[in-house]
């Protein structure tokens, strides 16, 4: 791994008697793509709102950059250089997709000439010109994603946590999503964490990938090793019966 952007240490996160993330240990390198997997209930998203300020962790911490955002506000982390995207997609369903990607914008501008720039910049990455005075609410599902992705990539992330980006898409869209990523990450030298279910997204965009269960990380290591590992086979289709 390259010099650490994120670093997760011992976090527990507890909702009354259950234990959602337990004593979790993670590093994202700069640059780095990861994907984190697991089946329901693992922890997966759970993880991602206490890295992100959504949720306040009960136990360890979690470095930003060398900064420590333990329990820090959403917005204070946005600033310093981490977004996210939601397994639910969050568009503003009576605003114009210009409108939606310009709320991002404003999270590194203030003049309305550099936020309309990078309108312009971010709509012209993510292909969404054609429809960009359309109104959220009349978009499919595709569109919805690749907005919720432009959304983030308006704030002007160095890390970018994804979750389940590519649900629902159809394996053309899919293929398109994972293009326009490896694009961000290549191109624009952005982190991504990539929390998905569809496992052809995962072993083909991730070269590392983390496991969690039962809110614990249970393995770590490329799409090979993830794929044979007997822990993980369990972990999604539960252990063989005994002969």
């Amino acid at each position: 791994m390259s010099n650490p952007i994120l670093e997760v240490s011992n976090v527990t996160k507890t909702f009354g008697n259950l234990v959602a993330v337990n004593n979790v240990s993670i590093g994202i390198g700069e640059g780095e793509i990861v994907g984190l997997i697991g089946p329901n209930g693992a922890g997966k998203t759970t993880l991602f709102n206490s890295i992100t300020g959504l949720y306040r962790v009960d136990e360890g911490w979690i470095r930003f950059k060398g900064t420590d955002i333990t329990n820090a506000y959403p917005h204070r982390i946005c600033k310093l250089g981490m977004s996210r995207t939601f397994q639910v997609t969050k568009a503003f369903d009576r605003m114009t997709v210009e409108e939606t990607v310009r709320v991002g914008a404003y999270n590194r501008h203030n003049d309305a000439v550099e936020v309309d720039a990078k309108v312009d910049e971010v709509i012209a990455w993510s292909d969404l010109e054609m429809v960009r005075k359309e109104k959220c609410g009349d978009l499919g599902l595709a569109l919805l994603r690749r907005l919720e992705l432009a959304r983030a990539l308006a704030t002007e992330p160095d890390l970018l946590l994804l979750d389940e980006a590519g649900a629902g898409l159809n394996p053309t869209e899919l293929g398109a999503l994972m293009d326009m990523l490896r694009d961000l990450n290549s191109e624009l030298g952005i982190a991504l964490v990539v929390v998905e279910h569809v496992m052809q997204m995962v072993m083909g965009l991730c070269p590392r990938i983390v496991v969690l269960d039962s809110g614990s990380v249970i393995a770590e290591g490329c799409p090979e090793e993830i794929g044979s590992n007997e822990r993980v086979i369990e972990a999604y289709l539960g252990k063989r019966a005994s002969r």
